[in-house]
């Protein structure tokens, strides 16, 4: 007997009069089945829920998402976050496993793909934000403990790029790198990331065409600080601009010298062993820079920056010698030890670009418009930072460091999870489950291995494939294709 047919009849039995003593053991029943039914088309709904807020997914009372459908707002977000969540997921598995759950309450919905497709382009992309910025303050929760320097949010930014599906509309909005002949190439999308050094969630991202030079996306980020935080990047932010506007909003910068700029250290003021203050002026306003002319009237002529030089012997590290360019002119209050070390961990948004592109398969992305191409990268980062959380609530709980954790380990042992979460008989069994989930995220923790050398290199040798130099219909096949020789 179906799922619906049994709920009726267990209503129409516990409303009968002669039986009202079996009303307090059949309600749990009814309710369960009800409830199971369409609880989710995907069982992550059970475990990432906690981490948004109600209102995120809250339908419209009139407009676009009003209306009541198969592919609602709510049920479309979740299935979208479970496709990224498997690698190499078609839209029509996504249907599959919405006709699977509705076949047990005896109700039927189309094969194709088209009304899933349809509904993830009504999806509001200030949904999928609001979700990213839950998610991310959720993750900052559980790793509170783990604040990385002085009791301050600690932030990283830096760019990375995907592959884009090569359509009209992508190479439209996001252009071949250079040297790409037309047809044989993918259009590439550049992204900035500003992450979370405490809990390694995502906290906002900002995509342009490859070409956008880092610095020029990073103003338009400056509204998503906080005072009292600490954004720490690489060279392309040891910008005037930077350090001179960002203490304005009570934001201290952290980023290493860039290369063209050269310090005459007689000229500063030493004020430790291997550290100056030196003082910056206002470079002329030319045409082209990230920030605007109001911006640039409000900028001081002249500010001080610390400098801070720290020698690594460090096996496997291709740096051995780091300056360090802060606004944080404190030595007593911010040694310079901490300091550099701290900047040493900016290496881990490196590991988080190589867990959402190599290990959830966000490299080269798969919808066909740039609107369905940003919603794609919102719903991988989504997903990502409900990762994190479960990584940084395991870590909590079991009192490891975050950084201990496998991200993989953690995604698998998710995937296998969820499903006997959904169909456990009692919300105590699925808070047992829950927190078994955690015990194993934490025990399945990575060796230490401090200062390991990854080499960036391939083991694997490709195929003796041609390249394809040209477009398809004009590209000639070699029809012995052993006797062809791949270019190195």
């Amino acid at each position: 007997m179906a799922d619906l047919s049994i709920g009726r009849y267990i209503y129409r039995l516990m409303n009968t009069p002669y039986f009202p003593a079996w009303r307090r053991k059949l309600a749990a029943y009814g309710q369960r089945k009800t409830r199971g039914r369409w609880q989710s088309a995907v069982e992550i709904q059970s475990q990432c829920s906690q981490f948004l807020s109600r209102e995120v997914l809250a339908a419209p009372p009139k407009g676009v998402g009003s209306r009541r459908r198969v592919f609602d707002c709510t049920r479309t977000f979740w299935l979208f976050i479970w496709q990224v969540l498997q690698p190499g997921t078609a839209c029509r598995a996504v249907v599959r496993q919405v006709q699977a759950f509705c076949e047990t309450g005896s109700l039927r919905i189309d094969e194709s793909s088209s009304a899933y497709c349809q509904a993830r382009a009504r999806l509001p992309f200030a949904c999928m934000q609001e979700a990213l910025k839950d998610s991310a303050r959720a993750a900052d929760r559980f790793a509170a403990r783990e604040m990385p320097a002085w009791q301050r949010p600690v932030k990283v930014v830096d760019g990375t790029s995907v592959q884009l599906p090569d359509t009209d509309e992508n190479r439209a909005r996001y252009p071949y790198p250079s040297g790409q002949k037309p047809g044989c190439g993918f259009p590439v999308m550049g992204v900035l990331a500003i992450q979370s050094l405490g809990s390694g969630a995502t906290l906002h991202a900002v995509d342009a065409p490859w070409s956008a030079h880092d610095f020029r996306l990073f103003p338009s980020a400056w509204g998503h600080f906080e005072p009292g935080d600490i954004i720490m990047g690489d060279r392309a932010f040891c910008a005037y601009a930077a350090m001179a506007l960002l203490p304005m909003r009570r934001v201290d910068m952290v980023a290493r010298l860039h290369q063209a700029r050269t310090v005459n250290l007689r000229q500063a003021k030493r004020i430790g062993q291997s550290e100056w203050l030196v003082t910056w002026k206002r470079p002329p306003q030319h045409k082209g820079q990230a920030i605007t002319p109001e911006e640039w009237a409000t900028m001081p002529p002249e500010i001080t920056i610390r400098i801070i030089h720290s020698r690594m012997n460090i096996k496997g590290f291709r740096t051995r010698e780091l300056w360090i360019a802060t606004t944080l002119l404190d030595p007593v209050a911010y040694p310079a030890e901490r300091i550099a070390a701290l900047y040493l961990r900016r290496w881990d948004l490196e590991l988080g670009f190589r867990d959402l592109k190599t290990t959830m398969g966000m490299e080269c992305l798969r919808c066909r418009t740039p609107e369905m191409v940003r919603k794609e990268l919102f719903a991988y980062l989504i997903a990502h930072n409900f990762i994190r959380c479960l990584i940084a609530q395991a870590a909590a709980t079991h009192g490891l460091p975050r950084t201990r954790i496998s991200f993989k380990g953690t995604v698998d042992a998710a995937r296998s999870f969820h499903q006997a979460m959904r169909i456990s008989p009692s919300p105590q069994k699925a808070r047992k489950l829950y927190n078994r989930l955690l015990e194993i995220i934490a025990r399945d923790a990575v060796p230490l291995r401090p200062n390991r050398s990854e080499p960036r290199a391939v083991k694997k040798r490709p195929k003796n494939y041609q390249r394809l130099t040209m477009p398809r219909h004009s590209f000639i096949e070699i029809p012995h294709r052993s006797r062809h020789k791949v270019a190195p």
